[in-house]
């Protein structure tokens, strides 16, 4: 009887000639030798820097002069109302055209939600948003095309892919931040039902006008005082100053920068995780992947190296409630990386615009020296845009930490002397959705 042997850890070349001299006495008319060889296995590069999360993860996509914009969010909890409005209302504040320290760029950035809602509520299944481009003009992008924007991403991206996209900058267009901001305004909502985390930013800085910070009551700050002029900054007075310095490089073709202050009110304590994965470090890393961002500060910031230890330390004592507070905040509501329950206050700074339309030098794609004068729609200004763009991403990453504080802290009972429920309120009661269908 005919027997077979079969080897799957044989090495080298796998010719009948060329067979090892142990196998080659075995080889005869009874004897059958079959060499298999492992298939070569392909190696796979993982291409990343499109999404953030871990627990609430969220991937952008789409480009500025393509098809449309929008975003995956994976891991969102099950039974929470939501509707395209909710996410609309912030996507309204974060459009182009909405003033003349805008863009003119006119879209109407309306979102579609086309999975992971039934009848109002969330499923716990992905959930797709999408956003369609309707005011594209790629002519506007031919000088692009060839000579490279000072201070743009337009030559990295062609120093890292050798290939890009020339109308309206691709991925690297503010357009991108649609993905999240409508993400950003379900986190919000998820943080405010679950602990009443409240998120709010506003313009402190245009240029050279400063917002005191003294004129900005952080515990009573509203929506509505940010909202009430063009700018986005919550004292009218300062307001007319940043729209007129706007205004004074906008009509010649230039722009400015400016700064965001973003806080949080009732963030639960806890939140963050050492060493690397701080609270104040995540905050860092979300706010500065937003387009334009040039700088992060946190509590005291660069002005705390000013100080000594006791005149920067925050005190502890205890209220009439019993928790442990702090007397001043400059720790900015994180200590050693974790929330403690204060107000978390942070400061973003954003460049001007490099697309401009003042003659520059640069070079072309061949490497030849020219002046180019950009054309295209911009922002004279980025500030008062980006300040949805911040709330959200700092809703991102809170949400993303309560979760993961929850599934490692909060599994089995809490220790009442040292830790508060993540629940420091009664759930906040959303209103249900009405007539509501599946989308």
């Amino acid at each position: 009887m005919a027997s077979s042997l079969t080897s799957n850890s044989i090495l080298g070349s796998t010719k009948p000639g060329s067979l090892p001299s142990e196998l080659c006495r075995l080889s005869s008319p009874a004897v059958q030798i079959s060499i298999r060889t492992q298939p070569r296995k392909n190696f796979q590069i993982q291409a990343t820097g499109s999404s953030y999360g871990t627990h609430f993860r969220v991937t952008t996509f789409g480009e500025s002069h393509g098809g449309g914009v929008g975003c995956i969010i994976d891991g969102c909890p099950p039974r929470i109302p939501l509707s395209e409005s909710d996410m609309q209302f912030d996507l309204d504040r974060r459009r182009p055209g909405q003033s003349r320290i805008t863009t003119p760029r006119k879209e109407t950035d309306t979102c579609r939600i086309s999975s992971g809602v039934s009848e109002g509520m969330t499923t716990g299944t992905s959930i797709h948003v999408f956003v369609p481009n309707t005011d594209q003009r790629g002519l506007d992008y031919s000088e692009m095309s060839v000579a490279y924007r000072p201070s743009h991403a337009d030559a990295t991206y062609d120093m890292k892919y050798g290939v890009r996209s020339v109308q309206g900058g691709g991925r690297s267009s503010a357009r991108e931040t649609i993905g999240r901001v409508a993400p950003g305004a379900l986190a919000k909502k998820i943080l405010k039902q679950y602990a009443g985390t409240e998120i709010l930013a506003y313009v402190s800085q245009v240029h050279q006008v400063v917002l005191p910070e003294d004129l900005v009551d952080h515990e009573n700050l509203t929506l509505e005082q940010i909202e009430s002029n063009i700018v986005r900054c919550p004292n009218p007075e300062y307001a007319e100053k940043m729209i007129a310095a706007i205004d004074a490089v906008r009509t010649k073709g230039n722009s400015v920068g400016g700064v965001v202050t973003c806080i949080v009110r009732n963030a639960p304590r806890g939140l963050g995780t050492p060493v690397f994965d701080k609270l104040e470090a995540e905050l860092a890393k979300a706010c500065m992947s937003l387009p334009a961002t040039k700088g992060f500060e946190f509590g005291s910031g660069f002005s705390g190296t000013f100080m000594t230890g006791l005149e920067h330390n925050d005190e502890f004592y205890t209220d009439e409630n019993g928790r442990v507070r702090t007397r001043t905040n400059r720790s900015g509501g994180i200590q050693g990386g974790i929330s403690n329950g204060e107000i978390i206050n942070m400061r973003i700074a954003f460049k001007p615009t490099s697309t401009i339309g003042r003659k520059q030098n640069t070079v072309t794609r061949d490497k030849k020296e020219t002046e180019m004068i950009a054309r295209g729609r911009h922002d004279p200004c980025v500030v008062p845009r980006a300040v949805p763009m911040v709330e959200a991403m700092v809703a991102l990453v809170l949400v993303d930490q309560l979760m993961a504080q929850y599934a490692q802290c909060h599994l089995f009972p809490i220790n009442p002397e040292l830790q508060e429920p993540l629940q420091t309120t009664s759930p906040v009661e959303l209103e249900q959705p009405q007539n509501a269908a599946a989308l």
